[in-house]
């Protein structure tokens, strides 16, 4: 459903389906009820300044009675953001297609306490490219490559190319060295390398982590290689067959080496502020396909690193 307001400072415009009938007698009532946490005051006076419209881009007011409108648009008022101090690279660009480099920490839209602080939105302002759009996504947590269509006519053939699993997908992982590790029969949860790891994952709704049920049929699948160790850590690559909601920090916490400075997995740490200096041990390494606007191979690679990566010997 296009939106009647164009995209505002790398930003575009929220959609609100509303209820057409129920104890509110205004739009208006049933906003301040559904944002709570919000001064009901300061909501109702973006009606009054025309900043609430409908489907054909009509302004609403405070009277506009409930059922007038089954959708309205409306622009999120920017929240006080902590600035991300890392910069997004772009590795390539041309008509269809924009490949970023991602850094820790960026959401890569906008969400929750990050609007401008996104990596669409600051691309979208970086080169201004007002229908960018992701083709897929990586956690916060996790740095490397991003994938964004830059027109519409060709985003569903990019799209269709993750549905069919047919983009192939290089992950590094660095985790604390495993009690007992034997870098001469090196193994993992009592398998030696390569291992491809199985379980079935579950997103729960308003649960942060993920949910395995061992008892289902395996939904997805990794395949984990190892690159090295050394008397700290243990070095990884990984590729993921499925893409399931961290998927690899469950698979790797299962095999006993979850990554290092994860807060999620392999247990749930309290919420705290980001600490630049503790990024997540994951990077989105490689990108491979077959484009399907050219029929020419595509390869990408990050130009980050792991900090916590074995030392050079």
């Amino acid at each position: 459903m296009a939106s009647p307001l164009p995209v505002r400072d790398g930003v575009g415009a929220t959609r609100l389906h509303l209820p057409m009938s129920g104890p509110w007698p205004t739009i208006g009532a049933y906003m301040a009820e559904r944002f709570f946490h919000l001064d009901p005051e300061r909501l109702l006076r973006r009606f009054d300044r025309g900043e609430i419209v409908a489907r054909d881009g009509t302004t609403l007011t405070r009277e506009t009675a409930l059922g007038a409108h089954e959708f309205v648009w409306y622009y999120r008022e920017p929240p006080v953001e902590r600035e991300i101090p890392f910069e997004i690279d772009v590795l390539h660009q041309d008509r269809d297609l924009v490949v970023a480099d991602k850094p820790h920490f960026l959401p890569t839209t906008p969400g929750g306490k990050y609007l401008q602080n996104s990596a669409l939105v600051r691309l979208r302002n970086l080169l201004g490219l007002a229908e960018l759009t992701p083709i897929h996504r990586l956690d916060r947590a996790t740095a490397g490559l991003l994938m964004f269509s830059v027109r519409p006519e060709t985003r569903g053939a990019y799209q269709l190319l993750f549905e069919r699993r047919q983009v192939e997908k290089v992950y590094e992982a660095v985790s604390a060295l495993p009690a007992g590790w034997d870098a001469a029969s090196p193994a993992l949860g009592g398998e030696s390398f390569p291992i491809v790891y199985r379980n079935h994952i579950e997103k729960l709704r308003a649960q942060v982590c993920v949910q395995v049920d061992a008892g289902r049929e395996p939904n997805s699948e990794t395949l984990v290689e190892l690159i090295g160790s050394d008397d700290r850590v243990l070095h990884t690559r990984l590729r993921p067959h499925s893409g399931k909601m961290h998927q690899l920090r469950v698979h790797l916490a299962a095999l006993g080496a979850g990554i290092l400075n994860d807060g999620f997995y392999p247990e749930l740490l309290p919420e705290a502020a980001d600490d630049f200096d503790r990024p997540l041990q994951l990077l989105a390494r490689e990108l491979r396909f077959v484009d399907p606007i050219t029929g020419e191979p595509r390869e990408f690679t990050t130009r980050r690193t792991l900090q916590d990566a074995p030392r050079a010997r």
